[in-house]
Order: C-alpha cells, then sequence, then structure tokens
C-alpha cells in the first residue's frame, strides 16, 4: 500500500510513517498542502492521510479540489476537529473517513487497508459495486436488489449509487443535492420527493435510508 502522510507535526508524521514502514507499506510525506499537491501531480498513491490544519490551508480544500478534478484516491482525513459538524465538513469536502486525533496507529491502518481494499475492489471489479444485498453494475447502468432488477428513476438511482460506497456513512442533504442535481436545491421537498421513491422500492428488504433529524441521511443495511 502507497501511502501520502499530509502532516505538519513531524512527531505524528514520523509516527504514522514508521509505523507503516514496518508494517511493509510504502510511505511519502507532505508538511504543507503545496508539498503534497506537487507530490500528487506525480505519483499514484493508494491512500490519503489528510491532517485539517496545515500551514498554508485546511486540508479539506484539498480534498475537495481532488475531487472536483475527478481524483478518486481514498482520503482518510486525520484531525483534532472532532465535533459533528466538523466531520460533516470533512465528509463534505470529500474524505471517505475520519479519525480524530489522539488515534491509536493499528486502528489508522486498519483503516487504511479498509479503504484501499474498497477502491481496488472497485477499479478491478468490472464496474461493479457490491453493498449488502445491492450491485451496481456500472456498465449496464442497472442495481439489482439479490436477484430482482430495480426500475429506479434516473434521480432515485443517482442517489443510491452515491449512497452505496458507503452504508453507515452520514450524510448532509448538500451532499445529497449535489449528487442527484449537481447543486443544492432551493427547497427540502426535491429530495424528499426522490427518498420517498427510493424507499417504497426498498421496502422490506432490509436496505432501509436513514433520516438522522437536522443532520442528514445514510444507507443501513440489516
Amino acid at each position: 500500500m502507497q501511502v501520502l502522510i499530509v502532516e505538519d507535526d513531524r512527531a505524528i508524521a514520523e509516527n504514522i510513517y514508521d509505523y507503516l514502514e514496518a508494517a511493509g507499506h510504502q510511505c511519502d510525506y507532505a508538511m504543507t498542502l503545496a508539498a503534497a499537491k506537487r507530490q500528487l501531480a506525480t505519483q499514484t498513491f493508494d491512500v490519503l492521510v489528510l491532517d485539517r490544519n496545515l500551514p498554508d490551508g485546511d486540508g479539506a480544500t484539498l480534498a475537495r479540489s481532488l475531487r472536483a478534478a475527478g481524483e478518486v484516491v481514498p482520503i482518510l482525513m486525520l484531525t483534532a476537529r472532532d465535533t459533528l459538524e466538523d466531520k460533516l465538513l470533512g465528509f463534505d469536502a470529500g474524505a471517505d473517513d475520519y479519525l480524530a486525533k489522539p488515534f491509536a496507529l493499528q486502528e489508522l491502518a486498519a483503516r487504511l487497508q479498509v479503504l484501499a481494499r474498497r477502491s481496488r475492489g472497485r477499479i478491478a471489479g468490472a464496474e461493479a459495486l457490491v453493498c449488502g444485498p445491492l450491485r451496481y453494475d456500472e456498465t449496464a447502468q442497472q442495481i439489482w436488489l439479490d436477484s430482482r432488477l430495480l426500475s429506479l428513476p434516473p434521480k432515485a438511482q443517482r442517489l443510491l449509487t452515491s449512497l452505496m460506497p458507503h452504508p453507515g456513512r452520514l450524510f448532509s442533504r448538500r451532499e445529497l443535492e449535489l449528487a442527484v442535481w449537481g447543486h443544492e436545491q432551493e427547497a427540502s421537498d426535491n429530495l424528499r420527493s426522490v427518498l420517498l421513491t427510493l424507499r417504497k422500492v426498498l421496502a422490506g428488504s432490509g436496505v432501509e435510508i436513514e433520516n438522522v433529524h437536522g443532520l442528514g441521511y445514510k444507507l443501513v443495511i440489516a
């Protein structure tokens, strides 16, 4: 596993670096956003460990710019900001996972391996994404629930395929609106309408889209 560690605290970065190297992984290190951008432009990484508080800005801006450019490298955001709002902002910027300081190196390594494995699976899996009983065939643009082909309107399909890679993760209303329409909606009823359609199709399947009041939505597999 090739890891880029973007962290300005040298002691933390060296601890991560040494632990991962000892486990057989290859690591590179950047202390600033500018240095990270240079390395990302010339090297390919399996995962990115990205701190929020960096000397030349917020790591979330780098995550957002990578996603806007179509970069799919998994990002584990590492930060002392551990409030729910900060986590939601990190996910909104494009992070795949979020780990608050202080943390156990064993947990960090385990999370990185999960992210790298999921990413490899999406690349090597012939464009297929599996989440519980759901399977999305990207080539055919079809979603299957066990052996049943789901008949979904385009907006409902975009919403479900946005949720499937991250079961259990909380998505904000804004994230889902961007995934479905490409921009925020003035009325929340638009998203509710798509969610209602999707919930009707999934009813009784053990797959649910849970509303966390005031915070967002998440895909739950029973």
